[in-house]
């Protein structure tokens, strides 16, 4: 016997869906919501409602995420030239030191002393030394002061360093190759 005929309550055609009941968990995204019930009436204002509500989104994670991670590279910099400090100073401070254990030592005293208040011993003789005078800068025309003038501005602007040209083609195998004369062709010398 067939199912349908032990029964006299008829069967729909076709069973709903869990959608159609509402027990579906997109149900409520997939069906459309009146228009009684929604928050903006228009879909336009929904529209710049929505849009409105992306901007604040944006913004507040670029408040989180974005500008934390700006002040993190920041501090990253400025630790490093801390740290370049720190290792100026500490090579700094380490020299004083080292000058500090050599001025313990009587040489050292005795040295410092010659530096700096001109300090000799019994039986020495002081000379000064003075700078040489500044170059003349107004020399008369001529010969000799014109080659002097010449020199003196060498002396005050000395020029660069010259640049070795870069060979354009690698250099010759052997010597000989450059001193061998190209062989000549008799018949088309003829």
């Amino acid at each position: 016997m067939s199912r349908s005929k032990t029964t006299s309550i008829k069967r729909p055609e076709q069973l709903p869906t869990a959608a159609e009941e509402g027990e579906s968990r997109l149900g409520d995204l997939s069906r459309p919501i009146p228009v009684d019930k929604r928050i903006f009436r228009r879909s336009k204002v929904a529209l710049v409602a929505g849009i409105g509500a992306l901007v604040v989104g944006v913004a507040l994670a670029a408040a989180v995420f974005v500008l934390p991670l700006q002040t993190w590279f920041d501090q990253d910099d400025a630790l490093d030239e801390r740290q370049a400090q720190l290792d100026e100073l500490q090579r700094v401070n380490g020299q004083l030191s080292a000058e500090v254990e050599r001025l313990r030592t009587d040489d050292g005293v005795r040295e410092a002393a010659r530096e700096e208040i001109g300090y000799v011993d019994a039986g020495e003789e002081r000379f000064s030394v003075r700078p040489l005078p500044p170059l003349p800068r107004n020399l008369p025309n001529g010969w000799p002061y014109n080659v002097a003038a010449q020199i003196i501005s060498l002396r005050q602007n000395p020029p660069a360093e010259p640049v070795e040209p870069v060979p354009d083609a690698p250099a010759p195998a052997s010597p000989d190759a450059t001193t061998a004369p190209p062989p000549s062709d008799p018949a088309a010398d003829e």
